[in-house]
């Protein structure tokens, strides 16, 4: 009969090796273009600087699909979009939510009274995967003042609003973009999108609400 020592000194091996491979945080961005990245896509776009700061101890991915709705309703729901299943498969810890901006489209608000059960549904499902996981709401970025149909009174008087009673009926962190891009038109070129730097503010105040012990890589 052969040893089995061989074989056993393998499978401790493989068992330490596992023990000791840390296990990530696993981080999902949920949103519509500025999620996405429009205005500055790849490594610039807010996920992607989010990414950095956290380092290697975190793993985050972007969902995020331009033109997105909160809205079940409206003219392009999130949850009937290919990111909405990926990001569900993905059983993050963590989810970050960033839709709105589109809901205020003259053409999708006259639906609002389906905003709130369409961000319900949405967090129910991103806890129907992961009921332990924690989810973030943001306040929308504010509109310089509208662009593409895009409403910066309606973001303020009627997608916040909204939002912050979500955030607390569902038990939600909130990470407040409106007020870190207010007044800084010169990061919005076009009025709605933020560039570089205005993502770089964003992934930090993210960062901060999420992990608020993380450093820079």
């Amino acid at each position: 009969m052969k040893s089995l020592f061989p074989l056993l000194c393998a499978l401790i091996a493989t068992t330490a090796s596992a023990q000791t491979t840390p296990v990530k945080t696993k981080i999902a961005c949920v949103g519509d273009s500025i999620t996405q990245g429009v205005g500055a896509p790849g490594d610039k776009s807010y996920p992607a600087q989010l990414g950095r700061l956290l380092g290697d101890g975190f793993e985050v991915k972007n969902f995020g699909n331009s033109g997105s709705t909160m809205l079940r309703n409206g003219d392009k729901p999130y949850e009937k979009q290919p990111q909405y299943q990926a990001m569900l498969e993905m059983k993050a810890d963590v989810y970050v939510i960033k839709l709105g901006t589109n809901d205020t489209k003259p053409h999708n608000w006259v639906k609002r009274e389906a905003f709130k059960p369409s961000a319900n549904a949405l967090v129910d499902a991103m806890r129907g995967v992961n009921p332990a996981a924690k989810i973030f709401v943001c306040l929308p970025v504010p509109a310089f003042p509208e662009n593409f149909g895009i409403t910066d009174e309606v973001i303020r008087m009627g997608v916040i609003p909204q939002l912050k009673e979500i955030a607390a009926e569902k038990k939600l962190g909130v990470i407040d973009l409106y007020s870190i891009l207010q007044g800084h038109g010169e990061m919005v070129p076009d009025k709605v999108h933020p560039n570089a730097a205005g993502y770089t503010l964003i992934s930090e105040a993210v960062a901060k609400a999420i992990a608020p012990g993380a450093t820079a890589k």
